[in-house]
């Protein structure tokens, strides 16, 4: 068993991390009037609070509990633990899917990939923001998570974007001109 950086560092991590910018990834989300938001490894709900204004409902899965009882504090989604390489969720339950700088910290990434695409219903939009590590600042903090001995991996964008287009997703790798980056994809209607 791995140590869970995540529970001991849950109480301080909001205010080390600070708000997310919650206008531009609810671009890239393009929210609809209403439905479900699935947030996978959600941690505190630090991204969902920014988007609490919207009307749809939403759900906020970790493995962490102490992420889990702060998200749950904020009371803006419905809490789940679960691991994201195999969440209790039916197939195509939500319109929306995000995961949001945590795909490097996943045990098994090909299949948290697979299984928020899963989960991901036709005409469906999933939205991963990662940090591109071809970018020097992106290899340090990798570097500094591999010495706090975090199992962290960053994947190139371009195999992110790969592993959910061979699922059958439409995929755009999207930049902010710096290190973070969006991969937006979008699940087929069903005929």
């Amino acid at each position: 068993m791995l140590f869970d950086h995540f529970n001991l560092i849950a109480r301080f991590y909001d205010r080390a991390i600070g708000p997310h910018e919650a206008e531009k990834l609810g671009a890239q989300l393009a929210l609809p009037e209403n439905g479900r938001l699935l947030d996978v490894a959600g941690g505190t709900g630090r991204v969902l609070s920014g988007l609490a204004s919207w009307r749809g409902s939403m759900v906020l899965c970790d493995y962490a509990m102490g992420m889990l009882r702060q998200a749950q504090a904020k009371k803006v989604a419905l809490p789940a633990r679960s691991a994201a390489e195999q969440m209790p969720f039916a197939d195509g339950r939500f319109e929306r899917v995000l995961m949001v700088d945590a795909l490097h910290h996943v045990a098994d990434q090909p299949q948290t990939l697979h299984e928020m695409y899963r989960v991901l219903s036709p005409g469906g939009r999933m939205v991963i923001e990662e940090f591109d590590i071809r970018h020097w600042a992106i290899r340090i903090v990798a570097l500094l998570e591999k010495i706090a001995l975090m199992r962290s991996h960053f994947m190139p964008l371009s195999e992110i974007a790969g592993i959910l287009q061979k699922a059958g997703a439409h995929v755009e790798i999207r930049m902010d001109g710096a290190a973070r980056a969006w991969i937006v994809a979008e699940k087929p209607p069903t005929s």
